[in-house]
């Protein structure tokens, strides 16, 4: 069985016969991918299913306004983004230590996985990666993982396409100085 487009999705969605099973379906379409986005942003797996949670909760409520400029999953990934810095940003707030120590925090999370291995090349990428700003490191990831191109990335995260290439371009070259310096 097939998955039905977007558009039929949303047609779906604004019937109330078939609404919770066109979001049930849009969910089921989407989740993974990002899930993963999110899980790269702020690390750990509990945080990860928070935010996606409270991602779903504002697609539900913001679905029947979706005024399809912009393709769904380009929205979707929006509302993810948005969510994994909003949760960033408000981590820092609670935390009692300094900002600095916030992103080691992240690096921290990471070394205590039972399967890190500091020599293995994946391991300090994604060590590299946490020292990036949120930002740059939401560029990073999208472009790296999710291979989105700039043009999507700049509807995804409201920036121009030459202010996306300078910051992922700053973000691999800080990445590369991580990885061959350490």
């Amino acid at each position: 069985m097939t998955q039905p487009d977007d558009k039929e999705l949303l047609i779906q969605f604004h019937e109330p016969a078939t609404k919770e099973q066109a979001f049930t379906r849009i969910i089921k379409k989407y989740q993974e991918k990002l899930y993963w986005h999110i899980r790269r942003m702020v690390v750990e797996h509990e945080d990860a299913n928070d935010v996606l949670q409270n991602m779903f909760i504002k697609v539900w409520n913001g679905l029947e306004n979706f005024r399809e400029d912009s393709q769904l999953y380009t929205w979707l990934y929006r509302i993810a983004t948005n969510e994994s810095l909003t949760f960033l940003e408000q981590r820092k707030k609670r935390s009692v230590v300094p900002m600095e120590d916030s992103e080691s925090s992240l690096s921290n999370s990471i070394k205590a996985d039972k399967h890190f291995d500091a020599n293995r090349l994946e391991w300090k990428l994604q060590l590299a990666i946490q020292q990036l700003p949120e930002k740059q490191r939401a560029v990073f990831n999208l472009r790296y993982y999710d291979e989105m191109p700039y043009e999507k990335m700049s509807r995804v995260l409201d920036t121009s396409e030459g202010a996306l290439k300078a910051s992922y371009h700053h973000a691999v070259k800080k990445i590369e100085d991580f990885i061959l310096n350490r």
